[in-house]
């Protein structure tokens, strides 16, 4: 076969994956956000533990095994109870270098990749300060959407996108052209958005919405890239993830209430959904193209 043909190791590993195996985990309290840690073979589940905008301090990161025997390892492994820990409703989660930043309410909060010590915190303007991507994983740049979300998740307040490197955050877009802007990933080397208000998927590129991309139901929560290009999302609106890109989307058979911000693991070939109202999370194989 002509090399030309044939897919990238990891691309074929994850296609080979996408059998159709499902595995939930319950116990959590409103999850909103899983990582993978590749280096642990671990998942991070953020656990909002209340309302999504109060400064209570008693949220907390959840550890968990997967599969074939995935189960809560740690449900509080980093808690906002603790004396030396705050942490009030966290939201996304990125990995980069040692360091595992957690948004949190007006904030995004780091905390050591393997011990889970606190390692600072930055402020973050905006209301309900959501989702976080790293530019890389060696602890460059990181993104961070503010979907702009009163305390019924409508659209009341200052929406945009910040980047925060060495210490400081600046604005990179905002306004309510952004549609309320909730999950970031990078695709290419370009920053791509979900809007939760206006159901559409863009590029963000020096500030302005390029390659705009109106998905089939709206109420749009986490994108991830899946290694064959494609993108998953998750809608609100129609309790389901939507794979696929370019104008082309497929609702994924299974279904989940509320899928908040999605998590990849790339190992396994599984998609990670947190269902906030349900307090589970799922791990689903993705369809191949």
């Amino acid at each position: 076969m002509p090399a030309s043909v044939l897919l990238p190791i990891v691309e074929l590993a994850f296609i080979l994956a996408t059998t159709p195996q499902s595995w939930s985990v319950e116990g959590f309290s409103t999850p909103e956000s899983v990582v993978w840690d590749e280096r642990s073979d671990v998942y991070l589940v953020s656990n909002i533990n209340g309302g999504a905008h109060d400064a209570d301090d008693n949220g907390f990161i959840s550890r968990v095994s997967p599969p074939p025997d995935p189960r809560i390892v740690d449900i509080a492994w980093i808690d906002g109870a603790d004396r030396d820990v705050t942490l009030h409703a966290p939201k996304g989660l990125a990995l980069a270098g040692e360091l595992l930043y957690v948004v949190d309410v007006g904030a995004v909060r780091m905390f050591d990749r393997t011990t889970g010590a606190p390692r600072g915190m930055v402020d973050v303007p905006g209301m309900f300060v959501n989702d976080i991507v790293a530019s890389s994983d060696e602890g460059g740049v990181v993104y961070v959407s503010a979907t702009g979300l009163d305390r019924s998740l409508s659209p009341r307040g200052a929406a945009g996108i910040w980047a925060i490197e060495q210490g400081v955050a600046r604005p990179v877009a905002s306004g309510a052209q952004l549609g309320g802007p909730n999950g970031l990933a990078f695709a290419n080397g370009t920053l791509v958005v979900v809007g939760f208000g206006s159901g559409e998927l863009y590029r963000l590129c020096g500030g302005r919405r390029a390659q705009i991309e109106k998905l089939p139901a709206g109420g749009l929560d986490g994108v991830v890239v899946l290694p064959d290009g494609r993108f998953a999302v998750s809608s609100w609106d129609a309790s389901a993830v939507f794979v696929g890109g370019g104008g082309l989307w497929r609702k994924e058979a299974w279904t989940v209430p509320t899928p908040a911000d999605l998590g990849l693991d790339t190992r396994r070939g599984l998609l990670l959904v947190p269902s906030f109202s349900e307090n589970r999370v799922e791990m689903h194989a993705v369809s191949a193209p």
